[in-house]
């Protein structure tokens, strides 16, 4: 089908994976409920995985696939983490620039999807158990680096809603050609305390955190994601305008400070590094986790250097523990 040179070899069968000695990274990019068993033979055997995010369709099977244990040679796709922009907006705060963090705002929205159809392809997303949807991948790439900035939740409560229980269908023309019922939630609001923690970013006792994101565009002309870091000296603004920053970055993204001294409104700059820039648009973020990943192997696989870090498959636990209160929660008031 994809005229493949001979080089290439197709491997039907997990296990067979596994069990091939010139493989030793293996990348899985499935679908969530199937990432489990593409992967876990090979995590046995020794080799490096990469897997995108999320890990799997439920923690449950996520610590069964790590058991419990950090996995040093893994990398997970929460890309968002090493973004230009997150590591922008983490040396301003580092710096200073708006003192102490005392509270923080994000409003994001599902702007991929339209807000009441899903494509034939994409009729799981509106099914729950298998772990890839919306409220579980979008958000969960805005939620995580959000938290890589701030640092995690302390304590927290949350509600969330399904808005539309019944989906359109549509084929690749565009035409609507039914409807199927719905049980993921298309709102999810956040709030609470961020954990106090050691690092170089000043955060205040108690800082408080709010998160909503919405599935569907956001309102006419307005940005798919605000995001308010306030501080006693002053206050960031970050604005996506368009899609994602973890992938769909050819929006524009907007970095804001409010002096509150002065009172003057200025542009924090932030750009790619030459070498990504040479790429397409969509593997530049995702390059960066390989680049972090390949140091470290080049390196003699031993202590990561300090800035040089990539999210790992014990990361994605962590992650997916937040998501299992977020829907015990939902769930207990249904």
């Amino acid at each position: 089908m994809f005229k493949l040179p001979d080089t290439v070899k197709a491997y039907g069968n997990p296990a067979k994976l596994a069990a091939e000695a010139d493989i030793d990274l293996v990348v899985c990019c499935t679908r969530v409920d199937i990432h489990f068993p593409t992967v876990e033979p090979s995590l046995r055997a020794g080799k490096a995985i990469f897997v995108e995010w999320p890990l799997t369709e439920s923690l449950a099977k996520a610590i069964e696939l790590t058991k419990g244990e950090k996995i040093p040679n893994s990398i997970i796709g929460l890309q968002g983490r090493v973004s230009p922009i997150t590591l922008r907006i983490k040396g301003i705060l580092a710096a200073g620039t708006i003192g102490k963090v005392l509270s923080s705002d994000v409003r994001s929205f599902g702007s991929l999807l339209p807000r009441d159809t899903l494509p034939e392809a994409l009729t799981y997303f509106a099914d729950r158990k298998v772990g890839g949807n919306p409220i579980n991948i979008e958000n969960g790439h805005t939620l995580d680096y959000i938290h890589e900035v701030l640092g995690e939740f302390g304590s927290f409560s949350s509600r969330m809603q399904i808005q539309r229980p019944s989906i359109k269908i549509i084929d690749a023309q565009g035409d609507v050609k039914g409807e199927m019922k719905n049980d993921v939630p298309d709102l999810l609001t956040m709030h609470g305390t961020l954990k106090a923690r050691e690092g170089s970013i000043p955060i205040a006792k108690n800082a408080l955190l709010s998160f909503t994101f919405r599935l569907g565009p956001p309102f006419k002309d307005e940005p798919a994601l605000t995001w308010s870091i306030n501080g006693e000296k002053g206050e960031l603004l970050i604005t996506i305008g368009g899609k994602y920053l973890h992938s769909h970055v050819i929006d524009p993204i907007s970095i804001k400070f409010h002096d509150h001294t002065t009172d003057a409104v200025t542009e924090l700059g932030w750009d790619w590094q030459d070498w990504q820039k040479e790429l397409p648009v969509r593997a530049r973020i995702i390059s960066e986790l390989y680049e972090r990943y390949a140091e470290w192997v080049e390196g003699g696989k031993g202590e990561i250097k300090e800035g040089r870090e990539w999210p790992r498959m014990e990361d994605a636990v962590v992650r997916m523990e937040q998501f299992e209160k977020i829907y015990e929660v939902f769930d207990s008031e249904r």
